[in-house]
């Protein structure tokens, strides 16, 4: 019964209903790419603080004895969750697979030139200057290095994409609650007539009022599902150029079930926003 009174409000002035899809998808469009670009920070951020975020590069001259001394200082202090040590005959395996493809790279180093180091991860970003202080100490230690600036750019950035992201999808939502409030408002006060017969007749209050909510609702499920398809299209389309310029950070492949379940979250949070803006509409025009 309320459906097939939607379809009539919808099919008697569609322009209408075009708008109200139309701006339900822009919004739903950008918090999909919203939503992808925080998925694509995470990995950012987990993949740099799974590789070794400090590392100690040791003279020629510094003794096992004396390294292992400062591995049990960095230990005592709690904030190490791992640490490696690296000869420098590893350190020439790592070369010559990072240069396997360059043999005229590969005859010119031997184990004698390259440094052996120690590889440190921290429990938290924010202690990395801590434990750098300490490694920088010895006399032994020929150079630090450690990738808090990376870290902290990553974070920087990404706080900025979601301030900016949020700002532009509250925008988008409150312009959304009112293109559905004022369509919706129209279309009772068109119907004032029709309406005050259906008073007249015994109708409930939520009878004459539940046909505007789902019709509501329909804009915000048909949105959603759109703004999202376009999101997705427009991930697949980019995906080569972002697989190669990123190659070196494991991005791809982005879960389906994931993908899905943002899908899922925006159609339910969409159909609320519809009756919420419909109700909103049904409270104002309807009395």
């Amino acid at each position: 019964m309320h459906l097939n009174t939607v379809k009539k409000y919808i099919r008697r002035s569609p322009y209408q209903a075009i708008a109200a899809i139309l701006i339900m998808t822009l919004t739903f469009f950008a918090i999909s790419v919203f939503s992808i670009l925080t998925v694509f920070s995470i990995k950012f951020i987990n993949y740099f603080e799974t590789r070794p975020q400090l590392t100690v590069f040791f003279q020629d001259e510094a003794k096992k004895d004396e390294v292992n001394a400062l591995k049990k200082k960095l230990d005592v202090t709690g904030k190490v969750s791992s640490m490696r040590y690296v000869s420098k005959e590893e350190a020439l395996k790592i070369y010559r697979e990072q240069n396997k493809s360059d043999p005229i790279l590969l005859d010119l180093v031997t184990a004698d030139i390259l440094p052996a180091s120690l590889e440190i991860q921290a429990t938290k970003a924010e202690y990395l200057s801590d434990l750098a202080k300490i490694v920088k100490t010895p006399s032994f230690v020929e150079e630090v290095v450690f990738q808090k600036d990376v870290i902290d750019t990553l974070v920087s950035w990404t706080s900025a994409v979601k301030k900016i992201g949020i700002g532009i999808i509250s925008v988008l939502l409150l312009v959304s609650i009112f293109v559905i409030v004022t369509i919706i408002g129209i279309r009772i006060t068109i119907r004032r007539e029709e309406i005050e017969i259906m008073r007249l007749i015994g109708a409930t209050n939520w009878f004459i009022r539940m046909p505007f909510i789902i019709e509501g609702m329909f804009y915000g499920f048909i949105g959603a599902f759109l703004g999202s398809v376009f999101a997705a299209i427009l991930l697949v389309s980019t995906s080569p150029f972002l697989e190669t310029f990123f190659k070196s950070v494991p991005i791809f492949p982005i879960s389906y079930v994931l993908l899905l379940g943002i899908l899922g979250v925006e159609v339910i949070f969409a159909c609320f926003l519809g009756a919420f803006a419909s109700f909103v509409a049904v409270l104002r025009y309807l009395k």
